[in-house]
């Protein structure tokens, strides 16, 4: 019962991950499709070089809450059949590949930033702290949303291991932050050759006229 429960929460994580959020939100705004401009990425830091602080930062609050929804929903509903820490983990995991490869949108999800720390921020929230006090400083003194988003995601992994010891949750924490890594290859080649755009950098066709 506890195994097929899992399954369910996982799906259902699934699911909830797979709302693209900052599409839905642009869409509202009348903006451009986050998926055409910028890093054609659909999430908070590309909604945000259009200029439109309000939908960026719903976009970024949204995919945050639907990571910690869908591992909540789990802690509520699936703890009666057994669904424990580790299956919570796995929920939350669903939700980030949810975010990455979305069902609703041909599988063409963002890099899934906001929805890992909504996920930590359920899971373990001392670390989820740990690595939001990363992002800022990385972010705020470099300007950089794609470093201090890789920075933060190995911050994750070594803290999990090393404060919290090795079980199942590192494991989901460990593919997680590997899959945002890898999400994030063409901003690291763009770090090392100078062309990566800083935080709140206008692109060209970012708003519909």
């Amino acid at each position: 019962m506890a195994m097929l429960a899992t399954l369910v929460c996982a799906l259902g994580g699934y699911l909830i991950g797979s709302v693209a959020f900052a599409v839905v939100v642009s869409r509202i705004f009348g903006l451009a499709d986050p998926r055409t401009f910028g890093s054609k990425n659909p999430g908070a830091t590309n909604v945000l070089r259009t200029g439109n602080r309000a939908a960026a930062l719903i976009t970024l609050l949204a995919d945050a809450l639907k990571g910690t929804l869908a591992v909540w929903l789990a802690q509520v509903f699936g703890a009666r059949y057994g669904v424990d820490e580790s299956g919570l983990a796995l929920t939350g995991l669903a939700a980030f590949v949810g975010h990455l490869y979305p069902l609703y949108f041909r599988f063409q999800g963002g890099k899934g930033v906001a929805t890992f720390f909504g996920v930590l921020a359920i899971i373990n929230l001392w670390l989820a702290l740990i690595c939001g006090v990363a992002w800022l400083l990385i972010a705020y003194f470099l300007r950089y949303s794609s470093l201090a988003s890789v920075v933060s995601a190995l911050v994750a992994v070594f803290g999990q291991a090393f404060g919290w010891g090795f079980d199942v949750v590192l494991i989901c924490i460990t593919v997680m932050a590997a899959l945002l890594v890898y999400r994030h290859r063409q901003n690291i080649v763009n770090l090392r050759l100078g062309k990566e755009r800083r935080i709140g950098e206008k692109t060209a066709g970012a708003v519909k006229h």
